[in-house]
Parts: C-alpha cells; structure tokens; sequence
C-alpha cells in the first residue's frame, strides 16, 4: 500500500502580501530586487565561478511575463570590480526591498540545463551574520545531479555540509516550470514542489541557534556556475538560463 503524499497549499486564513508577476518587459524591477555583487573582486562563496553582473539585459530580462536570469561564458574583465571569474550571472535579491517572518512562499521557475549549473531560490535572515542568521534553502539544484532538487535549512546549530535537509526527485526541472514552495510558521518550515512535501524542520525549541527564524528573511534569486556543490562546468552548454514565471508571498491576515 503506498502511503498518501503529504501536501500544503495557501493557508485558508493568508492573503497575498507581496508580488512580483514581471508583467513590465525590460530590467528587473528595483523597487522589489536589488542586483547583488559586492563579492565579485575577491570570489563568491563556496569555490563558484560567476562574476555577478549588475542591472544588465544580457543577464537579467523581464520578457512576455518571465524573468530570464541568464548565465554565460565570458569574462567581463572591463568591469572594474571583475575577479578573474570566466562567467558572468546575476543575483537578485529583496535585501532592503522587502523581508518576511513567517508565511507561505511560492515560486514558480523552470531551471537551467547542464553540468555545473547551481541555480537557488532562498533566503537568508535580514539581521546578524551567517549562519546565525539561519538561511532558508526553497530550491537548490545541480545540473550534475539533474534528477534531485535540494532544500536544506542552515542555522549555528548545523549549517554548510552539515544543514538540515532533504532532496527529492524531479525529472524534468530544466525542461518544465514546476512550484517551489515553503510554508514557515513558528512551529515548522515545510519544504514542497508542486504542493507535495519533501522536507519538514520543526522548531525544537531549544533556543535561536536552532531556529533563528522568528525574525525577517529577504529572498534571493540566481544561478551560480561551478563550486562546492555546483562541480565541474560544462563550457559547451551556455548560455543557460532559469526562468521564473511569479514570485508570491502571502501571510497571516491581521
């Protein structure tokens, strides 16, 4: 007998409290996302390979109703800030936009193709350092590894190598839009795709440096090149892109 799936949905009692459905072609809007960069000269975390670009079309375009953040092999070795990095992306970010504790998150996003790909859909907490922070992993996923999608949660109690998390199996992420989408209470953040839960962390009750997350998170969207995680790059596979067709948050009504 096969067990049911467990599933979440939009709470009856949240309502939609922020939006972006990129319904106005061009650049991202930068009254929701600021393009994140600051790590470009001395590298980004975790050994990856992408200089981060700035407000730039030919890394980040809004078209017919899409966000399209694209990666590609070049080095943009005229920008002042460049790092040696052969790779260029883009990072954005609700940081000073707009953060959240607490509520139902929904992405809906089709992700790149091909090895060494590491596209992300997360947060991270908008007060104190990493990890004790806490960071919230909605999506990871790895083209090298292109039949699991990754949530995990980082907090001073167990963060890098050693977060909390689970994988579970989606076979066409880079051909097809699915839902990422994580429901974070006082209690539990539940991890889903598509409403079918993979991933539960429940508050333990021991204190912030296992749940730090009863303070505001800001979100963030990019695709990372190579890394940790990301492994070994493909160069015959760009330019590669993720798609996102909505980012919804709704929360508790007053």
């Amino acid at each position: 007998m096969t067990a049911t799936p467990v599933t979440i949905a939009i709470p009856s009692d949240h309502v939609l409290v922020w939006a972006d459905e990129f319904s106005a072609d061009g650049l991202p809007d930068a009254t929701k996302w600021v393009h994140e960069s600051g790590r470009n000269k001395q590298g980004w975390y975790n050994n990856e390979k992408q200089y981060y670009s700035g407000p730039r079309l030919e890394n980040a375009r809004i078209h017919d109703g899409v966000l399209t953040i694209v990666a590609r092999k070049e080095a943009r070795s005229d920008q002042a800030d460049w790092g040696g990095q052969p790779y260029s992306s883009t990072r954005l970010a609700t940081l000073g936009r707009r953060d959240w504790t607490y509520g139902f998150f929904d992405i809906r996003a089709k992700l790149p193709c091909g090895k060494g790909t590491w596209p992300a859909i997360w947060m991270v907490g908008s007060q104190g350092e990493w990890p004790a922070g806490g960071e919230l992993d909605i999506m990871e996923w790895v083209g090298s590894r292109p039949e699991r999608m990754f949530s995990t949660v980082h907090t001073t109690a167990g963060s890098g190598g050693n977060g909390k998390g689970a994988d579970t199996p989606i076979n066409d992420a880079c051909n097809s839009f699915h839902n990422y989408q994580m429901l974070w209470t006082a209690q539990q953040v539940t991890f889903a795709v598509d409403g079918k839960v993979h991933f539960t962390y429940k508050n333990p009750g021991t204190g912030v440096a296992a749940w730090p997350f009863d303070a505001p998170q800001f979100m963030i969207l990019n695709v990372a090149i190579g890394g940790d995680l990301g492994g070994a790059v493909d160069d015959n596979i760009f330019p590669v892109q993720m798609d996102v067709d909505y980012v919804r948050v709704y929360q508790k009504s007053k």
